[in-house]
């Protein structure tokens, strides 16, 4: 009797440990979407410090998270530029994976100085393949600085690498009230943005262009009512939302994109 319950524990224990060696392996092989950008996808810790919220902060919950995970890693003040230069993307790039989405918003801030003494954080405008050798202030060093379109392509390339899939997203405008008016212009980087996902045969949000067409019908009340009163640029809680929602209703119009698999 005794040699029979050791028996049908040691089968109980062996049957234990294979499912959670299974559910971990499930856990493992989930994949994730990985969100890189500025302060517009992330500001700060993505806590609302100061009130100022991004976008990824709430893109989590449009997906189901039991079958892909959310990792934000977009950081204030980086551009396509220096999101790379700094070391952050090596950092991202480790942790893709095949299977994987990496979603890219880069532009406001890659209109900056190439070589001021507060970000050098600029990049060359356009897409093409130019480039300018200038001195770092902030590194100390000598830097060759490429156009805006040289770093998304360089992103592009890496996640391709991956064998994941590059998804890039035009930059949220800028809160277009002014005296009481709303004045929507066009926006280089989101042109630049699509034709450089355009060339490169990857999916392309057009996120400017939404949240544009949603202005449009609102009233300058309302779309105040999205932004915080420190500047022009970033959202509050009400506009990040706003924001994640069109993300969402971007992606929802990719013909073929795998990620729309993993909406709720």
């Amino acid at each position: 009797m005794k040699s029979k319950k050791t028996y049908l524990t040691l089968i109980l224990m062996g049957a234990f440990i294979v499912f959670s060696s299974c559910m971990i392996l499930k856990q493992k092989q989930k994949p994730t979407l990985f969100l890189i950008g500025d302060s517009t996808v992330k500001n700060g810790k993505g806590k609302g410090d100061g009130a100022l919220w991004g976008w990824g902060s709430f893109i989590e919950n449009f997906f189901d998270t039991e079958k892909i995970n959310i990792e934000n890693d977009a950081l204030g003040g980086t551009s396509s530029r220096t999101f790379q230069t700094n070391g952050l993307w090596d950092a991202v790039l480790a942790k893709v994976k095949k299977g994987d989405f990496v979603m890219m918003q880069f532009g406001h801030n890659d209109s900056s100085p190439l070589d001021d003494t507060a970000r050098a954080r600029g990049t060359i405008k356009g897409i093409g393949m130019e480039s300018k050798d200038t001195f770092n202030p902030i590194k100390k060093k000598q830097e060759t600085v490429y156009t805006y379109g040289w770093y998304m392509r360089k992103f592009i390339k890496d996640i391709k690498a991956k064998g994941a899939t590059p998804i890039i997203c035009s930059s949220i405008p800028r809160n277009p009230v002014k005296d009481g008016k709303v004045i929507l212009v066009n926006d280089s980087y989101a042109g630049w943005a699509q034709e450089v996902a355009k060339a490169e045969n990857v999916d392309f949000i057009p996120l400017n262009q939404l949240i544009k067409d949603k202005y449009s019908v609102s009233s300058a009340d309302q779309i105040k009512s999205y932004f915080t009163e420190k500047d022009h640029t970033h959202t509050n809680e009400d506009g990040a939302k706003v924001n994640a929602a069109l993300v969402v209703e971007g992606l929802k119009l990719l013909k073929k994109n795998k990620l729309q698999a993993y909406l709720k």
